[in-house]
């Protein structure tokens, strides 16, 4: 490189390391390489993990107002008093990952809401001291924000929902997986004001049901993805009215009736769903690839044959999820022989499921990874003082 008026603008396009590295080569090159104009993405999940706060300092000190992407995911030993000064140098912040940075408490929330106004994509996942607080200040001094992952903030109540959810209506993206005190009431103030919401999951918000989800269809019409792995309580009610109100909705977790181009859908855990769902699925989702029911009780044999022949199991069809139901039997097995597309099939603790069935599957689909468990069979008489050792672990059949 040579020339200092072009040299500013080659090192732009060089990542954390390789900065670091070009800092070392001699004094232009430090003075070129630490200009903060050249420090406006920086993502140290990949280069270090393990600093302290002052380093966070230091960046923003050097950054300035030039940073607007920052990842310290994972990075444990940062904490308030280092984003206090980091939100005070760096107010055009836009990105802002702080998942796993367990240190932080609702103060690190204030000073984002005091000095970066700008803030629209910001991860708190497992920051489990965060409260109402941190969400009603947010909500105070980040009205742009777009994008909020607090799954794992358990202390998070419809409160720190309702004040979010009110001054912050630009919202498209909010992950509250494991925020366990969540009830309806919560999912009433999202679908009121979060009408351009495109992404929501509620993985294992155990609390909710029907009647929140209604709210956040009758609101909520530009939804794509949709996550309630885990909600026991929701019914196949619900599908008709996602159906009817969310018509871009392709990631539905579970389903809707009207998304012709569904790929993926997980019903795990959703222990009221019926072969109802199974026969709307083999109606309306041609394109499905991976289906999972496990510990769905409620299924059958009835409702696999439908999916078996729909339009998706011939050409599409891939990887399907039955563990823990117990009313499947070697029959679905049958059911599913024409999907030569299914490359793995989970069927760990269907206890109707029989080795023999497996092996008639395997006639059709020779090439299809099946995952079952069977428990051992009780060891004979030791003979002549050996004795014959038994795996107790699942098998790969």
């Amino acid at each position: 490189i040579e020339g200092s008026g072009s040299d500013s603008g080659i090192f732009s396009f060089l990542d954390v390391v390789t900065l670091c590295r070009c800092a070392q080569v001699s004094r232009s090159w430090n003075v070129l390489a630490l200009d903060g104009s050249n420090w406006q993405r920086i993502d140290l999940f990949d280069f270090q993990r393990d600093i302290e706060g002052r380093v966070v300092e230091n960046i923003s000190k050097r950054c300035g107002g030039f940073l607007r992407k920052l990842s310290l995911r994972g990075c444990l030993g940062v904490g308030d008093s280092a984003l206090r000064t980091f939100s005070q140098n760096c107010r055009n912040i836009e990105l802002l990952s702080l998942n796993g940075c367990t240190k932080i408490t609702d103060s690190t929330c204030n000073s984002l809401s005091k000095f970066c106004p700008k803030l629209k994509h910001l991860d708190l996942a497992s920051c489990t001291s965060i409260t109402n607080l941190s969400l009603k200040a947010l909500s105070e001094g980040c009205p742009l924000l777009e994008q909020l992952n607090i799954s794992w903030c358990d202390q998070v109540t419809k409160d720190g929902i309702q004040a979010l959810v009110r001054c912050c209506p630009g919202l498209k993206g909010l992950f509250l997986k494991g925020c366990t005190q969540l009830e309806d009431e919560a999912l009433k103030h999202i679908g009121a004001h979060c009408p351009e919401l495109v992404t929501l999951n509620l993985q294992t918000c155990s609390q909710i049901t029907d009647e929140g989800l209604i709210t956040i269809c009758r609101g909520c019409h530009h939804l794509q993805s949709l996550c309630v792995s885990g909600c026991a309580n929701i019914t196949d009610a619900i599908l008709h009215a996602l159906g009817l109100n969310c018509p871009r909705l392709r990631l539905v977790l579970p389903l809707l009736l009207n998304c012709h181009e569904l790929e993926k859908m997980d019903l795990e855990e959703c222990v009221q769903i019926t072969d109802g769902t199974l026969i709307q699925l083999s109606i309306h989702c041609p394109r499905l690839q991976v289906l999972s029911l496990s510990h769905c009780e409620l299924i059958t044999d009835d409702g696999i044959r439908h999916l078996g022949s729909g339009p998706c199991a011939h050409d599409r069809l891939e990887v399907i999820e039955l563990d823990n139901c117990p009313l499947i039997t070697d029959a679905s097995l049958e059911h599913l022989k024409t999907c030569h597309s299914l490359d793995r099939i989970e069927l760990y603790d269907c206890q109707q499921i029989t080795r023999a069935g497996i092996k008639r599957l395997r006639t059709h689909l020779p090439n299809i990874k099946v995952h079952a468990y069977f428990a051992p069979v009780t060891p004979p008489p030791s003979v002549g003082g050996s004795r014959q050792r038994f795996c107790r672990c699942c098998i790969l059949l």
